[in-house]
């Protein structure tokens, strides 16, 4: 029987679903079948937005439809029924699942304490304990997603309250999150809710107590949230720009001269769709940089765009959207302040802001052990990636990316700085930078944004670059000139300490990524080579492939080279070593002079790491198969067993990664370069926001190893 958790409140707008997604990624990191249970469907005309955002997270494997339970009509006509439906559903997700998030109602129909004492019945019928989400907000302030905030000892009689419902319901309480709390009364109120749930908690049942601060942009309404309000369309602008936040409304029914003064930063500005000269103005005012940037404006109001102004905002080129709505300005204005953000599996921006909240103040290695999952021996690639990003995050370096004009490394910057993975330098104009994540609507603030034409670093590097370089003829000019290259200017970063390591290579070869590296960061003593290995995740396993992107061709002593550097690489990411060194003969079957070549790089493993485990020449179902293993060498440590998979040339590793990485569904990544003094990697052209994500986590622990060298 799967594990499961009930995640519920005492009224709507709590964000639940912000609680509900920390719960759903803390699962999916702690055991491999996690699926999601929605028992009563906010809707039966639109689809539930809250379950397909949880269901989009990599690693849930199940329909839409399975996932719901029963509708409000339902329960309204007929309860019981319904709570029957309920549990029937329920039981088929379960029986394909590990651990089940099952997310309450929202407070769309029914009255609170009815659906409260509902939602409890459900959980005690499912034989889910309840996680009770209580809100630290009360009503409306007079701002766009703005609301006034609760006492403590009013959040206290609330958590009373609920306690009653659910012990009446005889559900189980496992936890209390307060969510969108006060900052500062963040100890206050864990300390009254622990108070209030203390009785109904025993030594063998701990009731864990957590609270969330309140977030703007988790609240505010985006672009895309106030065009579906009001029910308009894009006119104008990039539709990659409908995710902005909405911070503020300005209606714009004076003119121009007023209108200015009362821009604000990520405004939505409503005019009437007659008002063009007001139009033009903010739209200027937008591009000029003087005045506060906007996201977005609404043109009210029954009126086509004269052709002439519609020419001429083509003209300027501007991509702030521009939406389109046949209200009058008081109700466009007031479905506006009406609108509320909403989590969902398009808002990347709230996606990054909701988890990173989650972990920095839910302690999810308790969350797990009170869900009494035990630690799973089987690592999937989601939770492989995940120990990847507590790796990092558990000792964060300063990691450099050479490409800001590259709208991915943007995204990536901003999911990295976010959940708190590592520091960042962005290379480029701040401008242009901090200007085009405002228009992707992502928060970058928190990383340096540097010029490879600054004129102090400039001259800096040039004049280390021209010593190291000396020898080769390099003067002060040539080297002025070379080190404004983005990738000469990162990995002078490096080199000089001013970051602890580069991932650059997403609009750049892989050649112009690593060049600079060869000339200033050198390799390892000791090592000849610079080499790479792709850390494979299978379904229940990661693998170390090595190499399958550097050396086309390696000798004897480079396949060596490769194999102890590579068994380091596996040990810093937790991978116990054992390398098989693959030809196409196992044992002493075989000869050639391929063979021969691999035969004596496993001799030179061995005499230069007589600690690592390591056997070759070998074939692949050999060193991963442990049927033929026993068949073909039954007496070898790392027959059946291998972890790393060294490669006889280029030809044989890329093609072969790739076939696993397409035919088994193994999560590839990499390529992550070895043998270096510092870390520099190398990222693909094709490369997702995802993999940049992973190669930052990978680089930062990677400089976490050289740091404690």
């Amino acid at each position: 029987m799967a594990q499961s958790i009930y995640i519920t409140s005492t009224e709507g707008i709590s964000g639940k679903s912000t609680v509900a997604l920390g719960v759903l990624d803390t699962l999916i990191h702690s055991t491999p079948r996690v699926g999601v249970f929605r028992p009563i469907a906010r809707s039966v005309i639109e689809r539930d937005y809250v379950l397909e955002m949880l269901l989009s997270h990599d690693g849930v494997e199940l329909g839409y439809d399975e996932c719901i339970g029963v509708s409000y009509d339902d329960v309204r006509s007929d309860p019981e029924g319904a709570l029957g439906t309920i549990v029937e559903r329920y039981k088929a997700v379960e029986a394909q699942c590990d651990a089940v998030v099952i997310v309450g109602s929202d407070y769309t129909d029914v009255g609170s304490p009815a659906e409260l004492g509902y939602n409890a019945r459900i959980a005690a019928n499912l034989g889910a304990p309840v996680l009770l989400v209580l809100t630290g907000r009360s009503g409306e302030g007079g701002r766009l997603g703005a609301s006034v905030s609760r006492t403590p000892e009013q959040v206290g009689q609330l958590a009373a309250l609920a306690l009653t419902e659910i012990a009446h319901a005889r559900a189980r309480l496992f936890a209390v999150v307060v969510n969108r709390a006060e900052p500062v009364d963040l100890p206050a109120l864990i300390d009254v809710v622990r108070e209030v749930v203390q009785p109904a908690a025993s030594e063998s049942a701990p009731i864990g107590v957590w609270a969330i601060p309140e977030d703007p942009t988790l609240v505010a309404p985006s672009v895309s949230d106030i065009m579906r309000a009001l029910d308009a369309r894009l006119l104008k602008g990039d539709p990659d720009l409908l995710g902005r936040q909405v911070m503020s409304v300005v209606v714009a029914g004076m003119s121009l001269n007023n209108v200015l003064p009362r821009l604000e930063e990520n405004a939505i500005v409503t005019i009437p769709a007659d008002r063009t000269e007001v139009l033009l103005g903010a739209l200027l005012a937008n591009q000029s940089g003087t005045f506060p940037s906007l996201s977005g404006i609404v043109l009210n109001g029954p009126f086509p765009l004269p052709e002439p102004v519609d020419t001429l905002i083509d003209g300027l080129d501007s991509s702030l959207p521009i939406l389109a709505a046949d209200a009058d300005t008081y109700e466009t204005a007031l479905r506006i302040m009406n609108t509320r953000g909403r989590l969902a599996a398009d808002s990347k921006r709230r996606y990054d802001t909701a988890l990173a909240l989650f972990e920095q103040h839910v302690d999810t290695e308790e969350l797990a052990r009170a869900l009494g999952l035990a630690e799973s021996t089987v690592v999937t690639p989601l939770m492989f990636e995940y120990q990847l990003l507590e790796r990092a995050r558990s000792a964060r370096k300063r990691i450099v990316l050479p490409e800001g004009g590259d709208d991915r490394v943007l995204r990536a910057a901003a999911t990295v700085l976010a959940r708190g993975i590592a520091d960042l330098t962005i290379l480029g104009e701040e401008i242009e930078v901090r200007g085009r994540a405002l228009e992707l609507g992502i928060d970058i603030r928190e990383a340096r944004v540097l010029s490879p034409f600054d004129a102090v670093h400039v001259d800096k590097f040039a004049r280390e670059y021209e010593r190291l370089r000396k020898h080769k003829g390099v003067t002060y000019g040539r080297a002025a000139d070379t080190v404004t290259d983005v990738s000469y200017f990162g990995t002078m970063m490096v080199h000089l300490g001013l970051a602890d390591g580069m991932v650059s290579g997403a609009a750049h070869t892989t050649a112009h990524t690593i060049r600079p590296a060869f000339e200033i960061i050198k390799t390892k003593p000791g090592v000849s080579v610079v080499s790479s290995v792709f850390l494979m995740a299978l379904a229940d396993r990661v693998l170390v492939y090595g190499d399958c992107a550097v050396i086309p061709d390696p000798t004897a002593e480079q396949l060596a080279d490769i194999a102890i550097s590579s068994a380091a690489t596996a040990q810093q990411f937790g991978i116990d070593p054992r390398i098989a060194m693959l030809s196409y003969s196992t044992g002493e079957s075989g000869a050639g002079a391929d063979v021969e070549k691999v035969r004596a790089a496993t001799a030179l493993v061995r005499e230069r790491a007589p600690q690592l485990l390591v056997e070759g020449p070998i074939q692949y179902d050999a060193a991963a198969d442990a049927a033929v293993a026993k068949a073909k060498m039954p007496d070898s440590a790392v027959a059946g067993r291998a972890t790393v998979f060294v490669f006889p040339d280029l030809n044989t590793g890329n093609n072969t990664y790739k076939a696993v990485q397409r035919s088994a569904g193994a999560v590839a990544i990499g390529p992550v370069l070895q043998g270096l003094n510092k870390p520099i990697n190398d990222l693909s052209r094709g490369a997702l926001v995802e993999d940049i994500v992973n190669t930052i986590a990978i680089t930062a622990i990677q400089a976490q190893g050289e740091a404690s060298e």
